[in-house]
Parts: C-alpha cells; structure tokens; sequence
C-alpha cells in the first residue's frame, strides 16, 4: 500500500483535495476530522484534567480551550502533548485497517506534516498550494479570523515555497474545482502505476 501524506499551509485547499480523493474512491483520514470527534471521545477527560473548565458535557469547548492556550507557548505544548499521540494512533488504526482491506492507496490528511515530522509515516508527499494572495482571501474570509491570527498561523508553518520544494506532487487550487480535481485523478494514475 502506498501512503500518500497530504498537507498544505492554511488556506490552500487541502480539505477540498482531501474530499476529491475520497470522491475517487481513496480512503482518507482526516486529521482535522480526527481531532474534533477525538474532542468527544477519549482526549476530553485528558483535556480537562490538563485545562479545567474547557470540557463540557464530555466535550471539549474548542472556545474556552482557545483561550487557555492561546498566546501561551507551554500550554500549547502540552495540549499537543495530549492530541498529537492520540491523533497519530488514530491514523496507525486507519492504515491498518486499510493495509487488511487490501487497499492501494491511502491517504493521512496531515495539516502540519512537515512541522511534526511526519514525513517518515508516509511514502508520497503531495503539497495543495495556491498563490499567497489567494490564500489570504480565503483565510481572512473565515468567521472570526484576523489579520494578526491569520500572520501568527503563517509564522508557525514551514512556508508554502519550502513545503513545495519538498513535495512529490503539487496541487495547484487556484484554478476551477475541476482542474483540482483533474490534478487530484493524475496523481492517483500516477500511484497506481507504481
């Protein structure tokens, strides 16, 4: 099975290629995905012991986390310290799951691939990218995003010109849905024939 790491500075459309491979019929696990249901299952009580009064009805307030963490680097650290080992055994399930199945190709949706050293769990990069200026019309077009968290964000990522550098494939989102989606089939043409 080849495991493809999809990744991408925020922005880029890398949920909208996530869901492109899952239209073709290529598993993926969704980090993002993992990390909100993760919220209401086993990380919560974790959290909260962690960060009290951040835990509702068994569920993580992703609210009043924010502000237990935000602008404190160690408090950050530590939430990650918590999330990160419980996301990673998540996708391990995933991919053995999919190893049994038989499947091809699968793909770990990774949003900070290269900052967590991810790149050793898996056998293809593919990097979603757009130019700048469109990245920061999507992003600043999110509910409750500044400018300044928008610069904080960018600061604490290896930038889109490195992360391309580094890529087996790129996935330019800045044109039409359908030539994304034409970029998303040939990568998997490509894989198949490997």
């Amino acid at each position: 099975m080849i495991v493809i790491g999809l990744t991408g500075s925020i922005g880029m459309g890398k949920s909208t290629v996530g869901t492109m491979f899952a239209d073709a019929g290529v598993p993926v696990h969704d980090s993002d995905e993992a990390v909100h249901r993760l919220y209401a299952e086993k990380a919560a009580p974790l959290i909260e012991a962690a960060f009290p009064g951040t835990v509702t009805d068994g569920v993580v307030d992703r609210q009043a986390l924010a502000r237990s963490v935000l602008g404190d680097p160690a408090a950050l650290k530590r939430l990650e310290a918590i999330v990160h080992p419980l996301v990673r055994a998540d996708a391990d399930a995933f991919l053995a799951a999919q190893r049994a199945a038989g499947t091809a190709l699968a793909v770990l949706d990774i949003p900070l691939l290269f900052e967590t050293g991810g790149r050793d769990r898996v056998d293809k990069i593919v990097v979603v990218s757009a130019p700048a200026e469109i990245q920061r019309q999507r992003v600043l077009a999110r509910p409750g995003m500044t400018e300044e968290k928008f610069q904080h964000i960018l600061a604490c990522q290896v930038p889109d010109a490195e992360k391309r550098r580094q890529a087996d494939f790129v996935i330019d989102t800045s044109g039409s849905f359908d030539e994304t989606r034409a970029a998303v089939s040939r990568v998997i043409a490509k894989l198949s024939k490997a």
